[in-house]
């Protein structure tokens, strides 16, 4: 996502806290990335090219920056959005009750500015048994540098 550099909060490395106005939302979000973190959209599913992605690396949310999960905890659903067993720490996501349209879910929000991730099920595979279905959207990928090096290497070879 290019907009993040119009974004001044946006950062990998920053865990403050983030407490914007919708209305200030607005102004450094896609609108694509706004109706799902910030108005708890969701995206179509398998419409997200994280969805079937297997690299090694970190997910970190679109909207700040902050490291939600790493590519280890992933795993193929079959729900139609990218699914992990467990974030990467006990703060990086928040939870909150979710009884819209009729259902009983829990709601995952990222820890640091409180975006709507999507939810998480428990019918998940072990050791945690918990599926966290996450909206594509609102998540940004980086390879592990350390991998990325080990490829590039052999590749050379």
């Amino acid at each position: 996502m290019d907009d993040k550099k119009n974004n001044p909060v946006y950062s990998n490395q920053d865990s403050n806290k983030v407490n914007l106005s919708n209305e200030e939302w607005r102004k450094y979000l896609p609108s694509d990335v706004y109706q799902v973190a910030r108005e708890k959209g969701t995206e179509r599913p398998w419409s997200s090219p994280l969805e079937n992605l297997k690299d090694k690396g970190t997910y970190y949310c679109a909207v700040c920056g902050n490291a939600l999960f790493i590519s280890d905890t992933k795993f193929e659903s079959g729900c139609g959005w990218p699914s992990f067993y467990q974030p990467i720490s006990k703060g990086s996501v928040i939870y909150a009750p979710d009884n819209s349209y009729g259902m009983n879910r829990t709601e995952v929000m990222c820890g640091r500015c409180k975006s709507h991730l999507g939810h998480v099920f428990e019918d998940g595979p072990p050791p945690t048994g918990l599926r966290y279905c996450i909206n594509g959207v609102v998540l940004d990928f980086k390879k592990a540098q350390a991998a990325e090096k080990k490829y590039n290497e052999k590749k050379e070879d």
